[in-house]
């Protein structure tokens, strides 16, 4: 796939890149998203609901009635789960949601992800993206001229920088990320990729791996 780069005024500067069809050309694997994205949330989960059970309460075990004679049900303690106040049935516990996925079933997503985006025409490619000091006006600005304005945008550089960083920190429905923080998420999560043209080998190069 050849896409024009465009520079931060939101113009084609007349140079072109060709995307690596085994990473943005893909037949898109749903099954693969769905369990990359399954365990990127899982894995993001504390785990750290917990109920007390009938042996945790603090209520007294006294017996709250006659065993037998009173017409009814045989009475237990005030930690009964059928009582109020009484403990929980099969209530959660503290517990570790993570699970492991083979690496070439998330390189798969990966490159699904990324050649659905291709496919729907949601990648941009930019020549640079660079501000001297922070300012959310000017990287507002990028986003307008890009027309991606208003939309879940995710911004792909090749590496860090702390300038980009602030200046989109602010924005909603804005990320930053490098191309080695780039996962099926992320990429699933926004509607519009704005790629640095220094972050596509780079991407190329990690999930062609």
């Amino acid at each position: 796939m050849e896409l024009s780069i465009k520079n931060m005024a939101g113009q084609e500067t007349g140079k072109k890149v060709v995307l690596n069809d085994a990473v943005f050309g893909i037949e898109p694997n749903d099954h693969a998203i769905y369990l990359d994205v399954k365990q990127y949330m899982a894995n993001n989960r504390q785990g750290t609901a917990k109920a007390k059970q009938r042996s945790e309460n603090a209520h007294s075990t006294r017996k709250l009635g006659r065993q037998k004679g009173g017409g009814g049900a045989r009475p237990g303690d005030f930690k009964s789960p059928v009582r109020v106040g009484g403990g929980t049935i099969f209530g959660p516990v503290p517990r570790d949601y993570s699970f492991k996925l083979n690496k070439k079933v998330k390189q798969l997503a990966r490159r699904s992800a990324l050649s659905l985006r291709a496919k729907q025409d949601q990648i941009i490619v930019l020549d640079s993206l660079h501000f001297d000091a922070p300012k959310t006006k000017a990287m507002i600005e990028v986003l307008n001229n890009l027309k991606v304005s208003g939309r879940k945008v995710l911004i792909v550089l090749p590496e860090g920088n702390q300038e980009v960083l602030k200046s989109a920190r602010n924005i909603q429905r804005t990320n930053v990320v490098t191309a080695g923080e780039l996962n099926t998420y992320t990429i699933m999560n926004a509607n519009a990729l704005v790629i640095v043209e220094g972050a596509v080998k780079a991407i190329e190069e990690t999930f062609n791996a």
